[in-house]
């Protein structure tokens, strides 16, 4: 039956001719290690996360007074709903730390020079994009941690000179965080977001196979320069592995590792995503006494306190941005490795070091 259908498929679309082209035939460098397999770890992480957000969406009412409500009836009454809950809460922690680990992996690596500047470019805007997805998806609880949360995080928009008061006024929908900001930050999680995640990761994954994988910048295969010509060209790897069933059971190795670490996370430290504060609703009138962001965002968090001014830290925050997002234009040189690149691989230790430090400090002062 299976061969049948494979032959009808065969003579009309040339299955076989896919199969050799983009599975058995599509070769990858021998040196390919399991920090390449981070991107098929976020497609998983991503397709969970819409799964688990469309089934919360069912019994999940996105009204000021009915919010909270829902998500206690979701962990209480919904056969498992406490458990699709925590996937989702989880795994929207563990698809940010996979994908600064997947950014860190291609900065070390040196995969992001030419001709791979728009891959960093959109993988970059993809983190800015999922840390914003996460941010207006904080606020769909309607408690304390979450109301508070989002205060003062739109809150910090007011430091833009001339326009600040008017870009917290349009984030909340009003002077103050509430009915209006939840519906627009909803919409956002649930609707505009997610979309244009989904078509960034299409043209990131397009520019992917476009150019090329890059080989790791060790052995033979890391030596060669890609980049020489004046004309676009493709980098093949002659000898090297197939994509499948090769590469595919080294991506299926890594997933059930990342796997094992989420569920060890959902079953023995369910509370991690939470604090006492979301489990209380929203009060508008009562300020808990330490109200601080998601881990991703403490050392953000510790700068602005830092210098004596919001408009200053988050112009110093700007400016390491915007060098991070330009850095393929920066960064001209062709050598990758990175013990080659002394002065870079000290500065991202340096920067690596100085974020885990702010983040510390944030969450302990």
């Amino acid at each position: 039956m299976l061969k049948r259908l494979y032959r009808w498929l065969d003579l009309r679309i040339g299955v076989g001719e896919i199969v050799e082209k983009e599975l058995t035939g599509y070769l990858l460098p021998r040196n390919i290690n399991e920090w390449y397999s981070l991107g098929s770890v976020l497609l998983v992480i991503f397709a969970l996360q819409v799964v688990t957000g469309m089934l919360l969406m069912i019994y999940y009412v996105p009204d000021a007074d009915k919010a909270f409500k829902s998500v206690t009836f979701i962990m209480n009454e919904v056969p498992f709903g406490w458990l699709i809950r925590l996937c989702h809460a989880v795994g929207s922690n563990m698809m940010v730390a996979v994908l600064i680990l997947h950014m860190l992996s291609t900065l070390l690596m040196g995969s992001y020079k030419a001709p791979r500047e728009l891959n960093w470019v959109t993988g970059f805007t993809l983190l800015a994009l999922v840390q914003g997805i996460s941010l207006t998806g904080y606020l769909a609880p309607w408690s304390q941690l979450s109301f508070w949360a989002t205060t003062v995080a739109t809150n910090s928009a007011s430091a833009v000179p001339v326009l600040g008061p008017y870009l917290v006024e349009f984030l909340r929908g009003g002077k103050l965080v509430g009915p209006p900001t939840l519906g627009r930050f909803f919409a956002l999680h649930a609707a505009v977001l997610p979309v244009v995640i989904a078509a960034l990761i299409g043209a990131h994954l397009f520019l992917l196979k476009r150019t090329g994988i890059s080989a790791p910048p060790f052995g033979r295969e890391g030596t060669a320069n890609p980049f020489e010509a004046q004309q676009y060209h493709y980098q093949g790897h002659p000898g090297g592995i197939p994509f499948f069933p090769n590469y595919v059971l080294q991506d299926l190795t890594s997933i059930s590792v990342y796997f094992a670490i989420f569920l060890a996370v959902v079953f023995f430290w369910p509370g991690m995503p939470f604090t006492p504060d979301a489990f209380v609703p929203a009060d508008p009138f009562k300020t808990p006494a330490h109200i601080k962001p998601e881990w991703y965002f403490l050392a953000n968090y510790q700068t602005l306190k830092i210098f004596p001014s919001e408009l200053l830290g988050l112009s110093v925050q700007a400016a390491a941005m915007t060098f991070l997002a330009l850095l393929p234009f920066i960064d001209r040189s062709p050598e990758r490795h990175p013990l080659k690149r002394p002065i870079f691989l000290t500065l991202v230790i340096a920067g690596i070091l100085l974020w885990i430090a702010l983040s510390v400090w944030g969450h302990l002062s």
